[in-house]
């Protein structure tokens, strides 16, 4: 399916009921360029209300964790899936304040889920690809056939949340260790060394900071000439949590539904996905600026500015459902707000 861009003539009809809103001319600020691009996206002005909003979590494991990259032991990804099946996490209460569904999806968590009832452990694992992706400065992160089936799988995860009545959808992270391939990958796209992209992540010191740097600089070199390439890319550099998130993200745009992008992982997938077929990116919105400096470099490169910017970097989807309500609140306006011609003046009869 080839990817269209957002209803043109619609955009011009939505731009025309903005100005002509009873509200001085550029008063709404970046609230109406939202609204225009919901508009677009919907294909209808006014916008409908965006009501059914739709977080998918995408779990997996990196073998980079095990070389000090991250300040977090690799069994936390385990637990936090755990916690957001019990609706415990930090986006779980952000999702729960704003009416968003939330989805958990292992696609290469190092464990087997073991203690899980058997209908929740086969409705997380119904898509994973393989027990923990590779250690990237050292071997590949998926085979081909791995990175295809995650790529797929994403897809078909998309396509499932849109036949469920997604207006807009989130894509959430979970990975210990995850900055490191996304800024990976980021470096791949941007043609950038890895003294440029890598970030704190977790918050790691300056030693391990340097470590981190050192490993994604082994990886891209290890690539090699396969980073033109951006399905090469997400197997030699991703991981299975990613190259899913990056199909969910190009499924979206083939169908055409609005996606807000999260963090660094979100973002680093977005811009994959916008490498593998040019365009795709039109369909996307930036939540939030997160604190990683490969997210912004991305952002920029996709013409994205973030609605937020509130030094988070939680992960988990959580900046962009954050978001939420400042895609709603632009819709509201273009929706609402009454057009200048329909003001009744002093002497018009009541």
């Amino acid at each position: 399916m080839t990817i269209q861009t957002p209803n043109e003539d619609v955009r011009r009809a939505a731009a025309e009921r903005l100005g002509a809103l009873a509200t001085p001319p550029g008063a709404l600020g970046r609230l109406g360029e939202l609204a225009v691009w919901v508009a677009a996206c919907q294909g209808v002005v006014p916008p409908r209300p965006i009501e059914n909003v739709r977080l998918v979590i995408f779990a997996g494991d990196h073998g980079v964790a095990q070389h000090g990259v991250s300040a977090f032991p690799p069994a936390i990804t385990g637990a936090m899936v755990r916690t957001f099946l019990g609706g415990r996490a930090g986006v779980s209460a952000l999702a729960k304040a704003h009416g968003v569904q939330v989805r958990v999806l292992d696609l290469g968590v190092d464990e087997e889920f073991d203690d899980l009832d058997a209908a929740t452990r086969e409705t997380l694992t119904a898509h994973k690809v393989r027990r923990g992706s590779g250690a990237i400065h050292l071997e590949d992160a998926l085979t081909a056939e791995e990175t295809r089936a995650a790529l797929e799988a994403g897809a078909a995860v998309a396509r499932e949340e849109i036949a469920a009545g997604a207006q807009l959808l989130i894509s959430g992270d979970m990975g210990i260790g995850n900055t490191t391939p996304a800024a990976a990958m980021v470096a791949a796209g941007l043609g950038l060394p890895a003294s440029e992209v890598t970030g704190r992540g977790t918050g790691i010191g300056d030693d391990a900071l340097r470590l981190k740097t050192d490993v994604v600089t082994a990886a891209l070199a290890r690539a090699g000439e396969r980073t033109d390439d951006p399905v090469q890319t997400l197997a030699a550099l991703g991981s299975a949590d990613l190259a899913a998130t990056t199909g969910y993200l190009l499924e979206a745009a083939r169908q055409g539904v609005p996606v807000l992008l999260d963090g660094l992982m979100s973002v680093a997938c977005a811009l994959t996905a916008d490498r593998i077929e040019p365009g795709a990116a039109a369909w996307f919105a930036a939540g939030h600026r997160s604190t990683e400096p490969a997210q912004s470099m991305a952002l920029e490169k996709l013409g994205l500015v973030p609605l937020l910017d509130l030094d988070l970097r939680l992960g988990e989807g959580s900046g962009a459902v954050a978001a939420v309500p400042v895609v709603r609140s632009a819709v509201a306006l273009l929706r609402d707000v009454a057009l200048l011609s329909e003001l009744g003046g002093p002497g018009d009869p009541a």
